[in-house]
């Protein structure tokens, strides 16, 4: 299934239990489509949501309000039946925000272009965690139940690791001659794989996050979006428009799954039931690929003749001393400001949620 969108797309997300899909784009408009198999999906909402473009997009309150942050610094939850405001939290960054991730039920985090990441509790109607845990925009989050950390990526090159309960930046790498672009967590919690600005996979061993302990060289431009397929493979979105399915330990590129021509992947997302694959990408199209019908189609297909595969890694196999946790692009702005945001302002924001 296709969708053309019309403007070049920054985000996009699947409803928790109905077949909705959201997505943002770049003059400022939330989309939100009906998608059903073998038939075309139905726009249901077209919102001018924010004065500059829409960069994030997540659903929240089981699904009743979808959340949209802009480079205006604003945060903007919309009704998912009326596609009414329910709320504007005008200044919840200093700077642009560029992601929104759920963490539970009642709380995201947030991160902007200057570097900060924060968490939002919408029982409690604050800004419960703050971290200027980067010098550059903040590129992909990730949550870790378990231990009640965040990661983050940064286009500064280096991956952070934030505590919820000491409300502190816990750890950082090192400076890595590249971007940072994207985030995953693989092997049961043991290893954190980042995409990069050069195309190349870095492998952070849990526990040792100041250099990577694996450097995988197999997609031959910018990986832009990673999707945790199962604890041993991903799903990598790059910059020459293809989507990939991609082995972790050993490294190996399995098998090219689809594509958008020639245009970068800007997002990768599972439907509810994991039934679909979403991407969005600068050709202006969100498609839904059927996932079992792209894994039956590849599955034990070997790489493609004169793919790039290298391996600069410490070792053949995981690190087995590591004690894994529990399991329970716009371009780059900046600001000179670094604005503050009071709890008064927050409690209004989610007072309606």
């Amino acid at each position: 299934m296709e969708i053309n969108l019309g403007k070049l797309p920054f985000d996009l997300d699947f409803h928790p239990s109905s077949p909705l899909v959201a997505s943002g784009l770049i003059n400022g408009d939330l989309h939100l489509y009906r998608y059903a198999a073998d038939s075309q999906p139905q726009r249901l909402l077209e919102i001018n949501a924010h004065v500059e473009s829409c960069r994030a997009v997540r659903f929240v309150d089981s699904g009743r309000v979808i959340l949209t942050g802009s480079p205006d610094c604003s945060i903007l939850a919309t009704d998912v039946e009326t596609g009414t405001a329910i709320a504007r939290l005008e200044d919840a960054h200093g700077d642009a925000v560029n992601r929104l991730v759920n963490l539970t039920e009642t709380t995201i985090t947030s991160g902007d272009d200057e570097g900060y990441i924060k968490v939002w509790d919408t029982r409690q109607h604050v800004c419960c965690n703050s971290f200027h845990a980067h010098e550059d925009y903040i590129s992909d989050i990730a949550f870790v139940p378990g231990t009640m950390q965040l990661l983050g990526t940064s286009g500064d090159g280096t991956l952070s690791v934030c505590s919820l309960r000491k409300n502190k930046v816990q750890s950082q790498s090192e400076f890595s001659e590249d971007e940072l672009l994207s985030l995953v967590i693989m092997k049961n919690g043991r290893k954190v794989i980042c995409g990069t600005q050069t195309g190349a996979l870095l492998l952070y061993s849990w526990g040792h996050f100041k250099d990577c302990s694996d450097r995988f060289l197999g997609h031959p431009m910018s990986v832009d979006t990673l999707l945790k397929l199962d604890e041993d493979t991903l799903i990598s979105g790059s910059e020459d428009g293809v989507i990939r399915l991609v082995g972790i330990l050993p490294n190996r590129i399995i098998q090219p799954l689809a594509e958008h021509s020639e245009y970068p992947i800007e997002r990768l997302a599972f439907s509810n039931d994991r039934k679909f694959l979403g991407s969005i990408s600068h050709d202006q199209m969100l498609k839904l690929w059927d996932l079992q019908e792209l894994l039956d189609g590849h599955q034990g297909a070997p790489a493609p003749d004169g793919q790039l595969i290298e391996s600069d890694s410490d070792d053949d196999e995981m690190d087995v001393d590591i004690k894994p946790f529990k399991p329970t692009k716009e371009p780059k702005r900046k600001k000179a400001d670094k604005g503050q945001t009071s709890n008064t302002a927050f409690s209004d924001f989610f007072a309606d949620l």
